[in-house]
């Protein structure tokens, strides 16, 4: 058996999860001649791709020579590339899949469930631990609860009348990664007229005191062999005057995260670095981060706050790993080593023995 990386899907980083997955496999093919890319594309249709492709080929859509894959849950389940019209269809020989798949349905558990349904191995988030790190809210509420240092955050509604705090704001989207659809306001009425007008906001949408006194670090956290972190990283503003670090500064670069701008090992006050390491490893356990994610913070020379976790970090976050140095190579075959060794999950239906069924007399008397 081998692996496969799966990348693209449904998402507003369906381009950057492109990046990621082509980095992932063209490295995994080093040492594994069989993995294999699996395109999900932005309608959610899967497709086997050659594993030399470049990213401009997926500009217009699928690329030229791809071929069409279905994914089967049940006993027997797997992705499956069509035998034609007299051959039988042919399961791919994929026992791991390696998830490059940022934002959307590829981060926040609903990819997850299927492969856990159609019993393939994958790495990164188990489904809790996707859901968790994808809802803003919920991983804020989570995290205040832990007694970790965050900013205050509430959901904003058109039903909301005053803020707990004064202005300006930042306005994130509840279910979103990276910083798409962000934005930031001086006071409440326009706060709600960019609730209804921005597309981003439809599932839902958090705010938080803006606070420009504050900067971006970060720090990646891997749980296999055994937890380990990063360095910690200072992401920089290509714009000087920017109110935050925003999607282009991130990711628009050529190669991910890879190649923006950054300070690393970042210039913190002292006792800082400590602080984040501590929260970092108090985040990783309540929630329950598998393979690689990386935990944003805000910071100042006084104060550290948590802000957020991405739980398929761009790139895999392998940028991050320069103290000690770990190989990309070396990332992935953790990632797959993990996978295959500790599965995310494996329904049971152990204690589901027929004895209600026996003593349930007719379902006629029941409804009576």
């Amino acid at each position: 058996m081998t692996s496969g990386v799966i990348y693209g899907g449904p998402s507003p980083e369906h381009d950057v999860s492109i990046l990621t997955g082509l980095q992932a496999l063209r490295e995994l093919r080093r040492s594994d001649k069989g993995a294999t890319g699996i395109y999900w594309t932005k309608t959610g249709d899967f497709y086997q791709v050659n594993g030399d492709v470049e990213a401009e080929a997926f500009i217009d859509g699928v690329p030229r020579g791809a071929s069409a894959l279905t994914l089967r849950v049940g006993d027997g389940g797997g992705f499956f590339a069509s035998g034609g019209r007299l051959g039988k269809d042919r399961r791919l020989d994929v026992d791991v899949a390696v998830l490059a798949t940022h934002g959307g349905p590829g981060e926040d558990g609903t990819l997850q469930a299927v492969l856990d349904l159609a019993g393939i191995a994958y790495t990164g988030p188990t489904v809790a631990g996707a859901a968790l790190g994808m809802d803003k809210w919920s991983f804020g509420a989570v995290a205040a609860a832990a007694g970790l240092p965050t900013l205050p955050r509430i959901l904003l509604s058109d039903a909301t009348t005053t803020l707990p705090f004064d202005g300006p704001y930042i306005l994130k989207p509840r279910f979103g990664g990276s910083s798409i659809g962000i934005d930031v306001v001086g006071d409440l009425e326009t706060a709600l007229a960019r609730l209804r007008a921005n597309s981003h906001f439809a599932l839902g949408c958090v705010v938080e005191p803006f606070r420009a006194d504050l900067v971006d670090v970060q720090i990646a956290v891997r749980s296999y062999p055994s937890l380990s972190l990063s360095a910690i990283e200072r992401p920089l503003r290509r714009a000087v005057n920017a109110e935050i670090l925003d999607y282009r500064d991130k990711y628009v670069g050529g190669d991910g995260m890879v190649s923006a701008p950054r300070e690393i090992p970042a210039v913190l006050a002292p006792g800082q670095a400590e602080r984040i390491v501590e929260v970092a490893r108090a985040v990783a356990a309540i929630a329950s981060v598998r393979g690689v994610a990386r935990i944003d913070f805000l910071a100042n020379d006084a104060e550290v706050y948590l802000n957020e976790i991405n739980t398929i970090p761009g790139s895999l976050a392998k940028h991050l790993f320069v103290e000690p140095v770990v190989p990309f190579g070396q990332l992935l075959a953790d990632l797959v080593a993990e996978a295959r060794e500790r599965p995310a999950h494996r329904y049971s239906a152990a204690g589901a023995d027929g004895l209600v069924l026996r003593s349930a007399g007719t379902i006629a008397a029941k409804l009576a």
